[in-house]
């Protein structure tokens, strides 16, 4: 799932020949030696985010009432944008905003007002109303058929100054849900490596880029961060004790203990869809291979044999396959195996380096760093066709894509700004938005959507 961890599979191999990281990370990769066959000819793999027609939605100003402090104010403003924001973003909608009914002659009353509505096409009203009271904000958030004029879907919010991000996210996953029957993403979060406190260490941020908090301390370098299903920890490799071990941190008490620290290389982890497994990379003799291990660390079972570096594994969403990168061809490419090992076969043949494969939520398509033209871009390709897209283009280096829960977007890592910083894009290219700049940003794993109670 963490891209181009073939160098660093390849770098901690050879650390036994006096190799340092740093000269390994900085070499290219060999030549490649003679590929397979594809299986079949190329396929050209159509991606399509939106998968039906965009609703018109219109958003005028939310109403405020009297009374507000400059910090209820402020938090009423930053709720406002919230909603705006994850209903632009999520692609479901066409837009209008208040500068789109400002020649309209509106009175205040909906009932007299819905006509004027009508004559800008919008299909769907959104109407907000936010109120202080006490130290809370209350939000009312309604939304009308403008065609009949009858109220949908009516929800009613009070909450502390400190939690309007998190209410504005949660009502535009309740549109989001009613108008299209699809759950939104607006309250699921990103992990990833960053060196902004001055070491390398995983952090937290809310899917739009927000709220960036930091969970290891380690002063060591530590990185790829891979969530559990349920949101609960995060697996992640770190060399804080020496040679990379895989470690887990426990988000809501702080926690971090060990899954596996013997050997010299531990790295790359991934959960089953179990929660309760977790697939790595690890050296065996001075080559790299995949394990899989329970998430205490016991039952270490070893997946490949092949003799080269087998590394960066990414189980499905299923639970039935893993995706990882060999070098067995020559240059690395993406692979797949059933989750216990065998029926190993090659996934990727465009491309003279291919690494970090993520799969999608519906588990029929991969995403994965790939080098065209001698520059590296994120693929798609579907696991079952081999139909392949590239979404990246242009000046920059892009890799380690993740998806996004609903399938529909995918996080990646850019050095177009020159440093490296998260972008997300459409899947199908459309769209790039940056997320993160501050420090150098690497190695983002998305979370799931988390059951529904």
């Amino acid at each position: 799932m963490k891209s181009r961890a073939f160098h660093l599979a390849a770098a901690a191999a050879l650390l036994g020949l006096g190799l340092a990281l740093p000269s390994i990370f900085a070499q290219e990769p060999p030549a490649a030696a003679p590929q397979e066959t594809p299986p079949q000819p190329n396929v050209t793999l159509v991606l399509n985010p939106i998968g039906q027609k965009q609703v018109k939605l219109g958003i005028p100003a939310f109403r405020r009432g009297a009374g507000f402090t400059p910090d209820a104010a402020a938090a009423a403003g930053e709720l406002e944008k919230v909603v705006r924001d994850d209903l632009q973003s999520s692609g479901w909608f066409q837009i209008s905003g208040p500068e789109a009914f400002q020649g309209l002659a509106l009175t205040g009353d909906l009932a007299r007002d819905l006509e004027a509505y009508r004559t800008t096409g919008v299909e769907t009203l959104l109407i907000g109303e936010l109120r202080p009271e006490a130290d809370k904000v209350v939000f009312e958030g309604r939304l009308f058929d403008v065609a009949s004029g009858q109220a949908i879907l009516a929800k009613r919010y009070r909450g502390a100054l400190a939690v309007a991000r998190r209410v504005g996210h949660t009502f535009a996953d309740e549109v989001i849900l009613f108008l299209t029957g699809q759950r939104g993403i607006s309250l699921t979060s990103i992990a990833f490596t960053s060196d902004r406190s001055g070491q390398k260490e995983i952090w937290v941020m809310d899917y739009d880029g927000q709220n960036p908090r930091r969970i290891t301390a380690h002063r060591s370098t530590s990185m790829s961060p891979s969530w559990a299903p349920d949101g609960a920890a995060l697996a992640y490799t770190s060399f804080f004790n020496g040679p990379p071990g895989i470690y887990l941190a426990e988000l809501a008490s702080g926690k971090k203990r060990p899954i596996v620290q013997s050997g010299s290389l531990n790295t790359t982890p991934t959960f089953a869809p179990d929660g309760q497994r977790v697939a790595f990379a690890r050296s065996v003799d001075g080559n790299v291979e995949v394990f899989t291990t329970d998430r205490n660390g016991a039952n270490l079972r070893r997946l490949t044999h092949s003799g080269a570096i087998d590394t960066n594994p990414s189980w499905s969403p299923s639970g039935g396959q893993i995706a990882f990168t060999s070098g067995r061809a020559g240059n690395p490419h993406i692979y797949l195996m059933d989750e216990e090992g065998s029926n190993q076969r090659r996934l990727t043949f465009e491309g003279d380096y291919n690494d970090g494969a993520a799969w999608n939520p519906a588990g029929d398509l991969i995403a994965y760093t790939s080098r065209r033209g001698g520059r590296f871009q994120i693929a798609v390709t579907n696991a079952v066709t081999l139909g392949t897209q590239v979404i990246t283009s242009g000046a920059g280096e892009n890799e380690s894509p993740t998806f996004s829960p609903d399938g529909r977007k995918i996080v990646y890592v850019s050095r177009k700004s020159g440093t490296k910083q998260l972008y997300v894009v459409d899947i199908d290219g459309r769209n790039p938005r940056q997320l993160t700049r501050e420090g150098n940003n690497d190695m983002p794993d998305w979370s799931r959507l988390l059951p529904e109670r």
